[in-house]
């Protein structure tokens, strides 16, 4: 039988969503990544605060919004639907908000967002209750750490800043996005040094989890070991 929750982690652009969706397809689980969370909190303040910097306010936001994951909805693109609403009943009507949360705006301020200590534990549990369904692929920093840490199956993803703003910059730039290398680069470098000193979940490999540098590594190659450990387990 295979793993029923599955726990991709590694740093930005380390391959994470565009292995765990593929991975995540061809088992027919959820593909699921935790940054869609942050993001979700950021444009919403962003939209409702005018900023995301302000910990209190932030935290306020996230602690009243309840967000859920589900499969496409819509044939667009999408490797998932975000829905977020606010508060119970027929009145309050679920946003989809999937695709406005890629924006730049969010994009420059999610790190910010995701180091405050209170949204990671509001998000934490909000993340587990979709995890903890099962049939799952979930991909982001700590998912094998805190977020689920009796995953069945945990691998950590890794490669060269400069590998990942080369591949974040193409992403990019295929949706029509108009940025420069050396922008992505150091966005990529500031979103690490948060991420791996926040003083709460901060990015590390799980003990138990399989590493893979995938710097040399194609799509399909990658895959094809996750595959492996999945036939395995």
């Amino acid at each position: 039988m295979a793993p029923s929750i599955i726990a991709i982690d590694g740093p930005v652009a380390s391959g994470k969503s565009s292995i765990g969706k593929r991975l995540a397809d061809r088992l027919g689980y959820l593909f699921f990544d935790t940054g869609v969370m942050y993001r979700a909190v950021t444009y919403l303040a962003l939209r409702k605060l005018g900023k995301a910097h302000e910990a209190e306010a932030v935290t306020a936001l996230a602690s009243r919004v309840h967000i859920d994951i589900l499969p496409p909805t819509k044939a667009d693109g999408r490797d998932s639907t975000i829905l977020v609403r606010f508060g119970e009943g027929p009145e309050h009507t679920p946003e989809d908000i999937t695709w406005p949360i890629r924006g730049k705006e969010v994009e420059n301020n999610v790190s910010l967002v995701a180091a405050v200590p209170e949204v990671r534990r509001i998000l934490t549990a909000q993340m587990r209750r979709v995890g903890l369904r099962g049939r799952v692929v979930m991909v982001g920093r700590d998912v094998g750490t805190v977020i689920l840490p009796e995953a069945d199956l945990k691998v950590f993803l890794t490669a060269p800043v400069e590998t990942r703003a080369r591949r974040r910059f193409e992403e990019v730039s295929a949706r029509g996005e108009t940025r420069d290398y050396a922008e992505v680069l150091a966005n990529l470098r500031e979103r690490d040094r948060i991420d791996s000193s926040r003083a709460v979940a901060p990015l590390r490999r799980a003990d138990d989890a399989k590493v893979l540098d995938t710097t040399d590594l194609s799509v399909d190659e990658v895959l094809a070991e996750i595959e492996q450990l999945v036939a395995v387990r």
